[in-house]
């Protein structure tokens, strides 16, 4: 086992990317350090959103890792592993579980968790990475104002042990990185793909042109979307060029 050879556990924190960030400056912490936290006061989502999260309910967690065999133009390998090893985790408790691109695990069409992968480059490889996690379990009222948070408990009509949740992921994430390490990345891609919330479907999006409807066809390995429009024009996108409406 590479994830959770090592484990720190936090009471409160800032956010645990930003501890799995210090201990990296500070020296090289083993590979598949995990970084947990019963509460973030400053919880970071991807393109500076926030994380809610009620103290001592939901997971928050960081694993660092150093995936030198991955070049940077593959990085999105990592984003598919880890989005793959919540989603693996969420799909345990219910079937309607996706991954919204590029990497939000959603059940039906609510958001259960988000991911925050922060890679550093060194030379022709990554060098380390910090892969933050953050899934709703416990928690069943939200007051962010974001539009449609969901969590385990709200699925499934009841709580769940959080440290048996934690210990699980962690299973399951090491399992996911053992694709990479062992050079199966086109697997990782087809799983990816084959859980991809609204691929192949017929959707309303905006994007700086305005209000459209498309189709997702697939994900490059890059991480830019492809997609076709109703008008028979292929458009692709990088991440925040497109809405999608909900």
């Amino acid at each position: 086992m590479i994830i959770g050879s090592s484990v720190s556990r936090y009471e409160k924190v800032s956010s645990t990317n930003t501890v799995a960030a210090a201990l990296l400056r500070e020296a090289k912490p083993v590979e598949g350090t995990v970084i947990t936290a019963s509460f973030q006061e400053s919880g970071r989502g991807q393109a500076g959103n926030t994380w809610e999260s009620e103290p001592g309910s939901n997971l928050l967690m960081s694993v660092i890792l150093y995936p030198v065999m991955v070049k940077p133009a593959d990085q999105f390998v990592i984003s598919q592993m880890v989005s793959l090893a919540v989603h693996d985790l969420v799909a345990l408790h219910t079937a309607e579980a996706r991954i919204k691109w590029p990497n939000d695990i959603y059940v039906r069409d609510d958001k259960i968790a988000g991911i925050l992968i922060e890679n550093t480059i060194m030379g022709d490889r990554l060098g380390s990475t910090v892969a933050g996690i953050g899934l709703n379990v416990n928690q069943t009222i939200f007051r962010s104002g974001a539009p449609n948070p969901v969590s385990l408990a709200s699925v499934t009509g009841t709580g769940h042990n959080l440290q048996a949740v934690t210990g699980k992921l962690t299973s399951l994430l090491d399992n996911r990185y053992g694709m990479i390490i062992r050079g199966e990345t086109a697997a990782l891609a087809q799983d990816y793909h084959d859980v991809l919330y609204r691929s192949g479907e017929w959707h309303r999006y905006t994007d700086d042109g305005g209000e459209f409807e498309g189709m997702i066809e697939h994900v490059r390995p890059d991480g830019i979307l492809m997609m076709l429009r109703k008008d028979g024009k292929r458009a692709m996108y990088a991440f925040k060029e497109i809405n999608y409406s909900l």
